[in-house]
């Protein structure tokens, strides 16, 4: 279990720094969800208007990188992610402050009616081009786990999520569309790789593997993917989940990423 700050728990020089640049924090509220940010909450401010506040202690080196690339891609994903308003570091915290989406977690399970949302804020993800960011290749992070010639199937030039869980994905309450959060793991790599992600969360939920795949064939990314490509990101991720938790315990998701193995190709 994470742990988690509230905001008067934080330090008074941290609450001071965080005011000056949003105005007086009139109500908080601690997030509950997420694994990564010991302060995830959202703030009333007088200035800003409601927040999503991000923090970390500067000790973790991990979390400070992770907030860090939340802030360089920002700018790329506008539109699917939350806007960024202040980064800064005061009192041993790295933070940062988005603007809050008024909404919920998605729903991936059978009969959901978020899922055309969620297609369309992935179809406007596979435009985000991962040039002029330092993004690192999908491959580096499965380096130990590749086979010859695996890093070239996973190589590509869209900017990549890779972590759509329904916790970073929120429908809109006003406007019912879908949008991405937490940018906090990108990678540069083919543009299918977050819908094939998403198929595999859908039947994590509850859908049919081929429910799943009749969505993922929605996109025109997947119809043409490289076979090769697909079956090298399938047994990478299953080697690389298998030495992280174990054979037994990597069973059931490494089963539900080989069902991918299993879609028709157009033009292959």
């Amino acid at each position: 279990m994470v742990e988690r700050v509230g905001w008067e728990e934080l330090p008074a020089a941290l609450r001071g720094a965080v005011e000056a640049r949003t105005g007086r924090v009139t109500a908080s509220r601690t997030v509950v969800d997420g694994l990564n940010c010991v302060a995830a909450l959202v703030l009333d401010t007088e200035r800003s208007g409601r927040l999503f506040f991000k923090g970390v202690r500067e000790a973790d080196a991990k979390a400070v990188a992770a907030l860090g690339w939340e802030a360089r891609v920002n700018e790329a994903v506008r539109g699917v992610g939350p806007l960024l308003l202040h980064r800064f570091r005061d009192g041993g915290w790295s933070c940062l402050a988005f603007a809050h989406i008024d909404g919920r977690h998605v729903d991936l399970g059978p009969g959901s009616n978020d899922l055309a949302a969620v297609s369309d804020a992935l179809r406007r993800m596979q435009t985000f081009s991962a040039s002029g960011l330092p993004a690192p290749p999908l491959a580096d992070r499965y380096a130990a786990h590749l086979l010859p010639g695996d890093a070239e199937c996973l190589s590509g030039t869209s900017l990549l999520h890779t972590d759509t869980n329904p916790h970073n994905i929120m429908i809109g309450n006003g406007d019912g569309v879908a949008y991405i959060v937490d940018w906090a793991m990108p990678a540069t790599g083919p543009a299918w790789v977050d819908a094939a992600c998403t198929a595999v969360r859908l039947m994590e939920c509850g859908q049919s593997p081929a429910d799943a795949l009749t969505w993922l064939g929605g996109f025109a990314s997947w119809r043409h993917a490289d076979p090769e490509s697909v079956e090298a990101f399938v047994h990478v991720t299953c080697r690389d989940w298998t030495a992280t938790i174990g054979e037994r315990d990597a069973a059931p998701s490494n089963a539900r990423f080989r069902h991918l193995l299993g879609f028709p190709h157009e033009g292959h």
